[in-house]
């Protein structure tokens, strides 16, 4: 018996559930890092925090979509487990991956003298 199609079903439910998720509490919670990072612009941090909120939404929902064309045939209820494991967690690490590489970027920004969007010489 083969049971891919039901594992792609529970991956794909579970990883999207668990994507929208992080992703609200990552927009809630982001909002005061782009304010600090655009020197409390809340007409530019709002816009700009949803922008994030899209693409994460867009990346990771795809990688999830694009993740199920790598998958071997799976023929028991434990390579069932075993596989849903394996790719729900190589998932949510680069889910991970991805919001530490977000933080360090805004710090790295923020901390720059380079960027100043907030400067005086800048215009929109």
């Amino acid at each position: 018996m083969n049971y891919n199609i039901g594992a792609y079903i529970i991956f794909l439910v579970l990883m999207v559930v668990i994507i929208v998720v992080a992703g609200k509490y990552f927009f809630t919670n982001g909002r005061v890092f782009c304010h600090s990072l655009l020197a409390q612009n809340t007409a530019l941090g709002d816009p700009i925090n949803k922008l994030l909120l899209v693409a994460y939404y867009l990346f990771n929902i795809g990688y999830a979509f694009t993740k199920l064309q790598h998958w071997q045939k799976i023929d028991s209820l434990e390579g069932l487990f075993s596989s849903l494991a394996a790719n729900m967690g190589t998932l949510i690490l680069i889910l991970a991956g991805t919001h530490y590489f977000n933080m360090v970027a805004i710090y790295l920004l923020s901390r720059s003298k380079l960027f100043s969007i907030t400067h005086k010489s800048f215009h929109l």
